[in-house]
């Protein structure tokens, strides 16, 4: 067992659960096999294991900080940037007509939850580069290309997307950053206003920084159908390809109670009028190309999220198996306290924390599974599995974030008060786990895209076809044992979800959609534990399969612990449903009805 993640059970979702090996007959990965993925696993280990975990709370204590108009990161950055780029960690999951690797989503899934499993904060920085560059790559013109894909993937410079504004937060439509064409300068544009809570925005981990940034042209429509996307880099190219200030200012650092080692900063740009950034594709496109990094950095929270909380449960894990105190209720009394884990309760906690982080890690393969069929797999494959990878992001991005929040808070329990104190690192992931439930959308916002978008939207079309697929899994399920009760449970529970949604539709048909919302975070809640319990379903069925091979001690353990996490879920977590199921059946409008006046 590693000291932050479970090797066995990566592979165990890879290569038992969800099969990935299968995806190297697809044309854009068949140059692949399993002796590449593992060798891939091994090298992200080694790096995680070198080059990561042993500066883990130093990062967190010496936090970023502002000098000379500069944020200064641990002198380690500089030094893992390098690591990353030297490895091709940052253009992993890039085509080899780009300078990638072209490995599955699958697998560059399992880079980022280990590395962040490792250290969170120092995981952050490649992720964003990557995606900046995808976006580059995808839309940008052949120029924007050759001066910026290469440096970002070398790890010299870094990538980021800033989005959010002082007076528009998720409400990307209100933004005021401006951007006026320069004449004679075709796609280039002068760019005007502020940006805040950019991650890796400004630090001295690399030679530059690229920002991908939203503006409105000026004279363009309000609202979102008037943004465009810009590159702005920190330091523009000059005609002799060296480096010039670009007008971008860091006026401010913010101070976080977690995720130290990554600075998020607050730019000002334009301020002496010289701040130039370029047209990324078409104008007044900016949302819809944002969107497609903002989707793939969904999914990547939620695995933050998930990496986090795995760091948190072999911590406790741990500690529950060397810390004696107090002795067993029932028998004869002993002389020699008992290792808490053998109490009832301490077993509970450490359940409930494999549960949830080991069933939202599946959900989380799957969404990946679905992004490489989405992205190399028949025109038809492409369709179907991105309807449904388009279904499961608000649950994949919100069900660990929230629920991560409450199994680090179980990991600080199991210790005690000892939890409580720095002497060990539960404290530090209890307070990097509380931003993912607010980076790329609040879980109100998630509530609000599930619901509304995702299964009102097509009225519940996508929502029938995932439950086409747990349907197929429930009927695989044979034999009157502990797996086809739970096959049953999660039969019955897709009843009442149907039930539900068909009630809400009628709701909106009726008091429209102001009505149907009021509760969309309480509907997400529901389906989160709905395709986590659909997880643990497959994850025991294929643990059943292999119990009854011979195995040694060691197997049999792991997948005993999988039928009896499976267990723990459909006894613990799936009955949480019914109390949110009548709240969303309830015809009571109180969080509309009540006046602001009497919230006092």
């Amino acid at each position: 067992m590693s000291k932050y993640y479970s090797k066995r059970n990566i592979d165990f979702l890879l290569y038992e659960v969800f099969d990935a090996t299968a995806l190297t007959t697809l044309d854009y990965y068949n140059h692949q096999d399993k002796e590449t993925f593992d060798l891939v696993l091994f090298a992200i280990d080694q790096l995680a294991e070198k080059h990561l975990y042993p500066y883990l709370t130093e990062m967190d204590r010496k936090a970023p900080y502002l000098e000379n108009g500069q944020v200064k990161v641990h002198p380690q950055m500089r030094r893992l940037m390098k690591e990353y780029g030297d490895g091709g960690w940052i253009s992993a999951d890039a085509s080899m007509a780009h300078g990638g690797q072209q490995l599955p989503f699958m697998i560059t899934s399992c880079f980022q939850f280990i590395t962040g499993a490792a250290n969170y904060s120092a995981s952050v920085y490649p992720f964003l580069s990557s995606g900046s560059a995808r976006l580059i790559t995808h839309f940008g013109s052949e120029e924007l290309k050759a001066q910026f894909v290469q440096k970002m993937y070398d790890g010299v410079w870094q990538g980021t997307m800033a989005m959010t504004e002082p007076d528009a937060g998720s409400s990307l439509g209100d933004i005021s950053t401006s951007a006026e064409p320069i004449d004679g300068k075709e796609g280039t544009y002068k760019i005007k206003g502020q940006k805040i809570f950019i991650s890796a925005g400004d630090h001295d981990g690399v030679d530059n920084v690229v920002h991908l940034m939203l503006a409105r042209v000026k004279g363009a429509a309000e609202g979102s159908k008037g943004i465009s996307l810009f590159v702005v880099p920190q330091q523009r190219i000059t005609a002799d390809g060296s480096l010039e200030f670009n007008d971008v200012i860091t006026s401010g650092l913010f101070h976080k109670m977690g995720y130290k080692g990554c600075p998020i900063v607050q730019l000002a740009m334009g301020e002496s009028d010289d701040c130039h950034g370029y047209l990324l594709g078409k104008e007044n496109h900016g949302l819809l190309y944002m969107f497609q990094m903002m989707n793939e950095a969904r999914i990547a929270v939620g695995l933050s999220a998930v990496s986090i909380a795995s760091a948190a449960y072999y911590a406790s894990l741990a500690y529950a198996h060397e810390r004696p105190q107090g002795r067993k209720l029932s028998g004869k009394k002993t002389k020699h306290q008992v290792p808490i884990i053998e109490h009832a309760d301490v077993k509970r906690m450490l359940l409930f924390q494999k549960a949830v982080t080991e069933g939202a890690h599946a959900l989380l393969m799957q969404c990946a599974l679905y992004a490489d069929y989405m992205k190399a797999g028949t025109a038809e494959e492409q369709k179907y599995y991105g309807a449904l990878l388009n279904l499961l992001t608000p649950a994949a991005k919100s069900y660990p974030s929230e629920m991560g929040i409450l199994t680090t808070s179980a990991a600080v329990q199991v210790l005690g008060g000892a939890g409580y104190c720095d002497d060990f690192p539960i404290e530090q992931y209890y307070r990097e786990m509380r931003i993912h439930t607010i980076h790329e959308g609040t879980t109100a916002i998630h509530g609000l895209d599930l619901l509304g978008r995702k299964v009102m939207g097509d009225q519940g079309a996508v929502l029938k076809v995932l439950i086409g697929e747990m349907l197929g899994l429930i009927k695989s399920i044979r034999g009157e044992n502990q797996i086809y009760t739970h096959a049953k449970t999660l039969e019955n529970l897709i009843g009442e979800v149907q039930t539900v949604t068909l009630h809400l539709g009628k709701v909106a048909a009726k008091e429209g959609k102001e009505v149907l919302l009021s509760d969309a975070t309480l509907y997400l809640e529901m389906f989160g534990i709905f395709v986590v319990a659909w997880q643990w379903l497959k994850q025991a069925a294929v643990a059943s399969e292999k119990l009854a091979e011979g195995l040694s001690k060691e197997e049999a353990d792991f997948y005993q612990g999988k039928i009896f996490t499976t267990k723990y879920f459909f006894e613990y977590e799936v009955p949480k449903t019914k109390g949110l199921i009548q709240r969303l059946m309830s015809e009571d409008r109180l969080t509309l009805d009540v006046a602001k006046e009497f919230i006092n």
